[in-house]
This record gives structure tokens, sequence and C-alpha cells, in this order.
């Protein structure tokens, strides 16, 4: 045998030996997994719980099927409220929700999702992946043993149905709202009464007048539910929701487990839902919109009287909050700072630019 047919052997079983040791370690980085996902909402909403067969798909692609998200709708696993806990206490390894849900236990849970003239949809975007949002957001979920990341947004939402108008502040006095959040209370310092009731209820509510309004998501998901049936005026805009956020909350121990790579690819997956989310309300809501109208919804803005004295309460809220919650404080100050320099921006090019455009679309 030559030196050289000895060297080139050597070389090569060297070279398998190396191949033989990579293996099992990129076995080790790419395991099989199977998760569950709960969502807060039912499977009727196709743009909302839509986002997460998107997500779970994203996952599975990425990880050749190695990691694998069952998902489930509202109430078959655990009732669309129960997300969080169970999330947090490991019956899921994973929540989609919207996380203003659970203001009630600390109003800095809204903060995530949507507050009354909080960021718009592309501002919440900017703030969540460039500003200090989503750093933030996650400091205090941790202390609910979890990890978020944001995973759709339905754009800017509407004002809602009512059975009559509403022009002035004085319109607002004693008005049984189907409201919830941060909306309503802000609402019910002008003398709305917030009615707390399911997605499910709000038609039957509407429709015996139980209640005088209820406001829901937008044009597509309200036409699906036959809101227009059963109260004329249909309200904008949905000042208390200028862009709300759903997100995929963790289990933290759970995620804390996984390989890096695994966690990027969760990232990744969330960025491609939110992306998703969006567009589709974008795309679905102008054909809807133009269906109500065409059949007798009576569209109407808020006057600037309501909108003015909601402002009002909103800050005076606000003030209220930040002065016994220090979690609420800290984040709602660096979001509120945020928006400003937003607005700024906005104010030069992209306000001049859609109000320019919108002119010329009433122009013909």
């Amino acid at each position: 045998m030559t030196v050289e047919r000895r060297k080139f052997l050597k070389t090569a079983a060297l070279a398998g030996a190396g191949a033989g040791i990579a293996a099992p370690a990129i076995a080790q980085s790419s395991p099989k997994i199977q998760w569950r996902l709960a969502s807060s909402f039912p499977k009727s909403l196709d743009t909302i719980y839509g986002a997460v067969d998107i997500f779970a798909k994203a996952v599975s692609d990425m990880t050749d099927g190695n990691f694998k998200i069952q998902t489930f709708a509202a109430g078959e696993i655990v009732p669309g409220p129960g997300v969080l806990e169970a999330t947090q206490n490991g019956t899921v390894e994973v929540g989609e929700t919207a996380l203003y849900y659970f203001w009630g236990k600390d109003p800095t849970f809204a903060l995530g999702t949507a507050i009354p003239f909080g960021l718009n949809p592309r501002q919440q975007n900017a703030w969540f992946y460039n500003g200090d949002g989503n750093k933030l957001m996650d400091e205090f979920l941790k202390g609910y043993n979890l990890k978020g990341l944001p995973g759709g947004n339905t754009g800017t939402q509407m004002g809602g149905w009512f059975r009559k108008e509403i022009k002035t502040v004085a319109d607002l006095k004693g008005l049984k709202f189907r409201i919830g959040g941060m909306g309503g209370a802000v609402l019910s310092k002008l003398g709305v009464v917030p009615q707390s009731i399911p997605g499910g209820d709000i038609y039957p509510s509407l429709e015996k007048g139980t209640i005088d309004a209820a406001e829901w998501v937008g044009p597509y998901d309200d036409l699906k539910l036959g809101f227009n049936k059963v109260a004329p005026y249909y309200y904008y805009p949905g000042f208390w929701e200028g862009g709300a956020n759903l997100h995929y909350i963790f289990n933290l121990e759970k995620y804390n487990q996984l390989p890096k790579n695994y966690q990027a690819i969760l990232d990744a997956a969330a960025s491609v839902s939110n992306i998703w989310m969006q567009s589709k309300y974008d795309a679905d809501n102008p054909a809807a919109l133009k269906s109500l109208v065409a059949n007798g919804t009576k569209l109407r803005p808020f006057s600037q009287e309501i909108l003015e004295a909601s402002y009002k309460a909103a800050q005076e809220l606000y003030k209220e909050l930040s002065a016994k919650n220090a979690n609420f404080k800290k984040i709602y100050d660096n979001m509120h700072e945020f928006q400003n320099n937003e607005y700024l921006w906005w104010q030069v090019a992209e306000f001049t630019y859609d109000n320019f455009m919108v002119r010329q679309r009433a122009k013909g």
C-alpha cells in the first residue's frame, strides 16, 4: 500500500468518525416534541382562530415535522377565559389569547393587547419588535410563569352596533353596552353601563333589547355574526382598540426547556401568524363593509364631542392606575412616549399620504 493511499484511508476514516459524532448532536437539537395549544376563540372566527393553524403548520414545516403543536378551540380543553391559567400550570404548553381579557387580575395585561387611544397596529409592531414592548411584557409575564410572543392583530376595530343613534355624551348615559376591559372602564366614566357578555350571547341580547349596543371586532366578523339584523347603527372607530394584538403565551418552564433553535422557530412562526392575521382582516373587511351598507346598515362616526370626552376619561384612568400599580406605570409610560414619537413621524408622511389618497378616492 502506498503512502498516499494510507493517508487517504486515514483521512476518510476520520471523516466518517466525525460524521458519526455529528449525527447525534444534530438529532439532539431537533428532538420530537408534541405540544398542545388552547385558544380563547372558537373555530367560527376563522381569522383569529385560523392564525393558530398557520402558526402550528409553520413550526412543523420548519422542524421537518419533529415539533408538532395540536390546536384546540375554546371549550375543547378549557373555556376561553381559562387559557392563561391552563398555560401557567402546564395543562397546555401554549395558549392563544388576548391578554386584556385578564386585566381584572392586573391592568398591566391590557397593555399587551390594546388600551383606549393606544397604539395602532403598525405602531404596536414597532414597539414590540424594535422598542421595549416585548422585553417589558416578558418581564411582567415572567411573574405568571409565562413567555409571550405577538401572534396577530385585528387592525383598528369598529365602535360597535347600536339600536339607536348616539350623537352626544348625554346619549351615553345609562346605555347598556357590551364592552369589556379598559374600554368599559373609560366609558363608565361617561355614564355607560358596561356589560360582560360572551360572543355567542351578543346576538340574542341585542335582539331582545337586554342590551342597547355591542362591540365585537370589525366588518368581516360582524357580518358573519349577523349583528346588522338586530341593530341598525354601526359606529366607528373603536377607539378602545386602535390595534387589538393577540398573543401566544407559553408556559415559561416548558419554553426554557426547548433547544435554542426551537425557541427561534416559535418566534419566527409567531411572526408569520402575526402578519397573516392582520393582512387577512385588511383584505376581507372592505367587501364585508360594502355588503353591510348595501343591506341597510347605517354607518356613523362617533362625534368629536364623544371622542374628546372619552380621551379625557382615558387619561384620568391611566393616572389612577399608574398611581397604584408600578408595573402598569412602567410599561404605560414607555408605550406612551413611544406613541408620541410615532405620531411625530406619522403626521409628516403616513397621515399626509393616506389623507390625500382617501380624498382622491372620494373624488372618484
